[in-house]
């Protein structure tokens, strides 16, 4: 079963993907003049000072906030572990460089998500690569927009959403507090009910409280680790980025990684972490309070730019430092040996706890983007048995192997990100005509 997915995985993550996810990332960033960079500070402002006033959900701050739940999990702990064993210190240069053209893919798949966001039957609002391929592109290409809602469900149902997660929180769990697995499982399936039945305002509420909290905790943390091995970091930032271009030589437990692995690891790590050009984050997105599509372009921008750029660099270099990515562990067990090289008496519970509400609020995110994906599909009648069915599959979790679930998540998200990346390279005009718009704006109040 190993064999056969990994085949799969190797065809679906091969370079076209590859250069399809970075090459949508390189032209929408010339398209937008470095918009990534320049606009990076006034996006980061946006967070707190967007005016929420137009047709919405959620408003901007919990929107970003829901999005980073879904996105700041797993792949931050787990995710870069893995990248890193698999092709050495130098895929996380290759995040990196994902991370960076994903910024200009987040802003333009976002910005297209108000653009084309619809009202379903119950009276909320629905919106996501789905709407904007059939509004955008035209009713001829709904059948991709079908395509794309179907692996969304099943990314939401076999992907990130559940057994990833899942899966995580109990090794953790079991590793760090000796808490055995049918009780992790009981606890976390009546948690996710509990919050996932209220639908997204109640996902957002528990969003926007945990969410900021968690990353800050998790901030401190890393940056201490660094700090203990401050005399290590020169050097290991110098290892990032020689290996990102020349092979990694077997060490200890590494069993060594050409260039071609270095950036397969990294990218496809990358995406799974920040889900730029994934076209999750823009169903989330569609439900903000804004007149302005750019507007919450911007502020979902951010997102990427929270994830991969600060949270699993601070990860990669914590691995990197304390040097247990030579070792034979992989996975959470590896950050867990890095935490606890700094911090001996209290590093394992605090790696708990980060990876534990991590993997938490990335599990009601993926509920939220699967249910409009459903609705899109079948209406707003399957909302329900979609959420039973999701409860029941969180309960199953615990009890499937970690590789084989990391290569299937990684198969979900390589087939979800292709619809949507055709629309983002259909529709590039629609971006930059809509940011045009909104510069405008800016500068005519500014008079």
């Amino acid at each position: 079963m190993l064999d056969t997915l990994n085949a799969i995985d190797s065809f679906v993550w091969g370079p076209p993907l590859l250069v399809l996810l970075v090459g949508t990332g390189i032209w929408l960033t010339i398209r937008l003049q470095l918009l990534q960079v320049f606009k990076l500070g006034s996006a980061l402002k946006l967070i707190f000072s967007a005016k929420n006033d137009g047709h919405g959900d959620v408003n901007s701050f919990k929107a970003l906030c829901t999005a980073l739940a879904a996105t700041v999990g797993t792949g931050n702990i787990v995710g870069v572990a893995t990248a890193i064993k698999a092709g050495g210190p130098g895929a996380l240069f290759w995040m990196w460089m994902a991370a960076f053209f994903g910024m200009a893919t987040k802003y333009a798949e976002c910005l297209l998500a108000v653009k084309y966001r619809t009202v379903d039957a119950d009276g909320n609002i629905s919106g996501g690569p789905m709407y904007y391929i059939e509004n955008g592109m035209g009713k001829a290409y709904k059948p991709l927009a079908v395509i794309f809602a179907a692996f969304g469900v099943l990314c939401a149902y076999f992907g990130i959403g559940t057994f990833a997660q899942v899966n995580s929180i109990v090794e953790i769990t079991q590793i760090s507090a000796g808490i055995p697995v049918i009780y992790t499982g009981i606890a976390l399936t009546v948690l996710v009910a509990a919050v996932t039945i209220g639908g997204l305002k109640s996902i957002a509420t528990v969003a926007a409280k945990v969410v900021p909290g968690m990353a800050v905790l998790y901030f401190l943390t890393t940056v201490g680790i660094l700090i203990a091995f401050a005399d290590q970091l020169p050097a290991a930032i110098a290892t990032v980025l020689h290996d990102a271009f020349t092979p990694t030589a077997a060490q200890g437990g590494f069993l060594g990684a050409t260039v071609m692995l270095a950036m397969r690891s990294g990218v496809a790590r990358g995406v799974f972490s920040n889900e730029s050009g994934l076209g999750s984050a823009p169903i989330v997105a569609a439900a903000a309070k804004t007149k302005w599509p750019a507007e919450q372009g911007l502020v979902s921008m951010t997102g990427t730019f929270i994830d991969t750029i600060i949270i699993c660099t601070l990860t990669g270099l914590s691995l990197t430092v304390t040097g247990v990515w030579c070792g034979d562990l992989n996975g959470a067990a590896m950050t867990d040996a890095a935490f606890r090289m700094a911090f001996p008496a209290w590093g394992g519970m605090l790696l708990l706890i980060g990876l534990v509400l991590f993997a938490f609020t990335t599990i009601l995110g993926w509920n939220y983007y699967g249910e409009r994906c459903v609705e899109y599909l079948l209406g707003v009648k399957a909302i329900m048995p979609y959420r039973v069915i999701f409860i029941i599959l969180i309960a199953c979790g615990p009890f499937l192997k970690l590789e084989e679930i990391w290569v299937l998540a990684d198969i979900v998200n390589g087939l979800m990100a292709i619809p949507n990346l055709i629309a983002l390279l259909a529709l590039t005009g629609v971006v930059v005509a809509e940011t045009k718009a909104y510069q405008k704006h800016l500068k005519e109040n500014e008079k």
